[in-house]
C-alpha cells in the first residue's frame, strides 16, 4: 500500500507540465512546475523550523551562503517559519515530496534520512535572474533507485586526508545523496598493539570515532574497510609481523598460521569500537595472488576459511561483513563455503558492454551484493571521464535491471595507486555515479557536463562544461594502440626515450596543448562560488597535460636541432653549430623550468586535501625530473665544449646524453 500511494503521487505530478528546473544532482524521480506567479522570492533569510534536520540544514545554509543568498535561519520553537516538515509513512522509508509555493516550502518524508534528502534537493533549487534569487513553484516526488550509495576512499596509498578534508569530503558526498563512506585501510589505523605499523601517517581511534559521528550527522554510514588478507605488505614488512606473511615480508597474510588471527582480531575490534554501530564492515580479501605460493595451499576451502573466520569477528559486533568479488568470480564454488550473511562487493572498472554476468553469478548464489564501479582516477593526471562514465552507467544499469532485492546498491571506488592522484579530480565521476545510483532513469550524458558544472560550481556552466569536455578529449587522445600508456606514466618518463618518443609522435600533441590552454584561459577568468579547489585541480591537470605534450615536443625538437648541429659540424659552420647546440641545451632547461614551476602548484593542491608525509614522495619526482633535465643540458653543453670545440666532431644525440637517459 505504501508503494501504491507513492506511485499515485508520482502519476499526479507527471500529469503536470514539466518544470524548467535548475541543474539537480541527482535528478529527482518526478519534477513538475506549478502555476503560482514568480515563485518563492528569497529577499530575506528563509526561516527553517526548530528541530530541522541539522545535517540537511547545514547543506542548505552553506550552499546558499556561498552563492550569495541571504543565509537561512532556524526559528525559535513555536515561532513562524517558511519551511514545514511532515512525516508521511505512506511514502515509504526513503520517499519524500517537496513543494515550493510563493510563501511556503513543504516537505513530506517517510523518515529522517528522507528529510535530509529533501533538504539536499532544496539546497540546489534557487535560481537567479533580473529579479534576484528565487525558487520556482515546483512539486517534486522522489526516492532512490538503490538503497545504498557508498563511496570507497583509498587513504592507504599516499594521499591521507586531513581531518578538515575528511569532513569536507563526507559533507560534499552527502549533498550528492551518498549515504555511505568507506575509508580503505591497509596499515594506516593506529593499532594499539603495533603502534609502529601506521607510519608515517595514522588514523587514530579518536579520529575514526569523530568521523563516524560527523558522518551520522549527514545520514552517512561510516563503513570501514580493513584489509585482512592480501595488500598487507606495509604491515608485514615490519620484523615483528613478518612471520605472519605467506612469503617473506610479502603481501598476503598466511591463513595457515594461527598468529594471523591473533593479530587481526584485536585490530578489527579496535576499529569497530571506534566507529560504533555500522551496517557493514569490509574485510577486503581481494587479489590473494600469493595464496598457494608459500605455506598455505591454494584452494576454495582455504580462502573460505579465512573469510569465515574474519567475518565472524565482524558479525559479533553486529555489522555485516563485506568482501570483494574477484576470488568468487574466478571460482564460484567459494560461494557454497561462506556465510550468506557476507555481502559481496562486485568490482569491475572497464567500459564493458555488460556487467550482468558478474551480478548474476552472485545473485544466483543467494548473496546480497553492492556493485562497484570506479572513478578511473588512478594513474591519471585527471580522471578518465569517458571510461568512468561508461563504466558507472552500464554497471549500475545492469544492477537495477536485475530487479533483485539482493542487489543492495552501489560501492563506488576512488583509488590512489600511484600515490599522487588528487581527490578533487574525481568529483565529476563520483557525482555521475551518485546520480546514476539514485535515479531510475539514466543520467543524460549529452547534458551531464553542463548539469554537473552548474550544480557543483554554481557559475558559468558552459565554461566549466567545455573544460570537462576538453579534459576528456585530451585523455582520449592518448588512446594509442595496441596498448595505451597512462598519461601519468608518460608525464614522468624521459621525453628523450626513443621508444616513447616514437609513439608520441603519432599523436596530435599540438591539438592537446591547444585544448589544455583553452582550459587555462577559461579558468583564469572564472572563480566559482562553490568548490573552488576542484576548479584549481582542473587547472593543474590542464597545466600538466600541456606540459606532458610540450615535453615530447621538446624531445623531438632538441634531437632535431642537435642533429642539425652535427650536420653542420662536418663543414665547421660554427655559427649554426653553436646556435643549434645552445638551443638544444635551452630546451633541456625548459624541461627543468616546467617541473620546478609545477611543483609548488601541486603542493598547494595536496595541502588542501592531505597531510604532508605523502606529499614529499611526489614532490621528489618533480625535482628528480628537473635534475635529470639539468644533467641532460650539461651533457649537451659538454659535447659542445669537449667534442666539437676541441675535436671538431659531435657524437650522436643518444651518445651525448649517455647515462642521463
Amino acid at each position: 500500500m505504501l508503494r501504491l500511494a507513492f506511485a499515485l503521487a508520482l502519476i499526479l505530478l507527471a500529469s503536470r507540465p514539466a518544470a524548467a528546473a535548475p541543474a539537480l544532482i541527482p535528478r529527482p524521480l518526478r519534477v513538475a512546475a506549478t502555476a503560482c506567479g514568480n515563485g518563492l522570492e528569497i529577499r530575506r533569510p528563509v526561516r527553517f523550523p526548530a528541530g530541522i534536520d541539522a545535517g540537511g540544514y547545514a547543506i542548505v545554509r552553506d550552499r546558499w551562503r556561498a552563492l550569495g543568498l541571504p543565509a537561512p535561519v532556524v526559528s525559535a520553537r513555536g515561532a513562524a517559519h517558511d519551511v514545514a516538515v511532515f512525516v508521511d509513512r505512506s511514502l515509504g522509508a526513503e520517499g519524500y515530496r517537496l513543494s515550493v509555493e510563493p510563501a511556503a516550502i513543504r516537505i513530506f518524508a517517510g523518515n529522517g534520512e528522507a528529510v535530509f534528502d529533501a533538504l539536499a534537493t532544496l539546497a540546489q533549487l534557487p535560481e537567479r535572474d533580473a529579479r534576484g534569487w528565487h525558487i520556482a513553484c515546483t512539486s517534486i516526488a522522489d526516492r532512490p533507485a538503490l538503497r545504498w550509495r557508498v563511496v570507497s576512499d583509498d587513504i592507504s596509498r599516499g594521499p591521507f586526508p586531513t581531518m578538515a578534508y575528511f569532513k569536507t569530503r563526507i559533507r560534499t558526498l552527502a549533498g550528492l545523496k551518498i549515504n555511505g563512506y568507506s575509508p580503505y585501510m591497509e596499515s594506516v589505523f593506529d593499532d594499539p598493539a603495533h603502534p609502529y605499523v601506521a607510519f608515517p601517517e595514522r588514523l587514530t581511534a579518536s579520529e575514526l570515532h569523530e568521523l563516524a559521528g560527523y558522518a551520522r550527522r549527514f545520514h552517512v554510514a561510516l563503513i570501514p574497510e580493513q584489509q585482512t588478507f592480501a595488500h598487507m605488505h606495509e604491515a608485514l614488512k615490519w620484523e615483528q609481523l613478518a612471520p605472519l606473511a605467506e612469503l617473506p615480508h610479502g603481501y598476503l597474510l598466511a591463513e595457515s598460521d594461527p598468529r594471523t588471527y591473533a593479530y587481526l582480531t584485536p585490530l578489527l575490534r579496535a576499529e569497530m569500537a571506534a566507529v560504533g554501530p555500522a551496517p557493514f564492515f569490509h574485510i577486503g580479501a581481494d587479489e590473494p595472488l600469493d595464496l598457494g605460493r608459500g605455506r598455505s595451499p591454494r584452494s576454495p576451502q582455504v580462502f573460505a576459511a579465512h573469510v569465515n573466520r574474519v567475518a565472524a569477528v565482524v558479525s559479533a559486533n553486529g555489522s555485516r561483513p563485506m568482501i570483494w568479488d574477484d576470488a568468487v568470480q574466478s571460482d564460484p564454488s567459494i560461494l557454497n563455503l561462506i556465510s550468506k550473511r557476507t555481502v559481496i562487493v562486485t568490482f569491475h572498472y572497464g567500459a564493458e558492454p555488460s556487467f550482468a554476468k558478474y551480478v548474476a553469478t552472485v545473485d544466483r548464489a543467494g548473496f546480497d551484493q553492492l556493485v562497484s564501479p570506479g572513478a578511473n582516477n588512478w594513474n591519471e593526471i585527471y580522471a578518465d571521464l569517458d571510461t568512468a562514465y561508461a563504466n558507472e552507467a552500464q554497471f549500475l544499469a545492469d544492477a537495477k535491471a536485475a530487479h533483485s532485492p539482493r542487489v543492495l546498491g552501489m560501492f563506488e571506488t576512488v583509488w590512489h595507486d600511484d600515490g599522487e592522484s588528487l581527490y578533487e579530480a574525481t568529483w565529476a565521476p563520483v557525482a555521475f555515479a551518485a546520480a546514476t545510483a539514485w535515479q531510475v532513469a539514466p543520467v543524460d550524458r549529452a547534458t551531464w557536463n553542463r548539469t554537473f558544472a552548474q550544480a557543483f560550481f554554481g557559475a558559468d556552466a558552459a565554461g566549466f562544461a567545455a573544460d570537462l569536455a576538453d579534459l576528456a578529449a585530451i585523455r582520449a587522445a592518448f588512446a594509442m594502440k595496441p596498448e595505451t600508456d597512462p598519461p601519468d606514466y608518460l608525464f614522468w618518463s624521459d621525453p628523450f626515450d626513443p621508444r616513447i618518443q616514437a609513439r608520441m609522435q603519432t599523436l596530435d600533441l599540438a591539438g592537446m596543448r591547444l585544448r589544455a590552454e583553452r582550459i587555462l584561459t577559461q579558468l583564469a577568468r572564472t572563480h566559482p562560488p562553490l568548490n573552488a579547489p576542484a576548479a584549481a585541480v582542473m587547472r593543474l591537470a590542464a597545466l600538466r597535460y600541456d606540459t606532458l605534450a610540450r615535453r615530447y615536443q621538446i624531445g623531438k625538437e632538441a634531437r632535431d636541432v642537435y642533429d642539425d648541429a652535427r650536420a653542420h659540424a662536418v663543414t665547421h659552420d660554427d655559427g649554426v653549430v653553436y646556435r643549434s647546440l645552445n638551443i638544444a641545451k635551452y630546451l633541456c632547461w625548459e624541461l627543468r623550468d616546467e617541473m620546478t614551476a609545477l611543483a609548488p602548484l601541486y603542493a598547494t593542491a595536496w595541502n588542501y586535501e592531505s597531510r604532508p608525509a605523502g606529499r614529499e614522495r611526489v614532490l621528489v619526482r618533480y625535482f628528480a625530473a628537473a635534475e635529470r633535465a639539468v644533467a641532460q643540458a650539461d651533457r649537451l653543453y659538454a659535447a659542445a665544449r669537449e667534442e666539437y670545440l676541441r675535436g671538431g666532431t659531435l657524437p650522436a644525440f643518444d651518445d651525448a646524453l649517455g647515462s642521463t637517459r
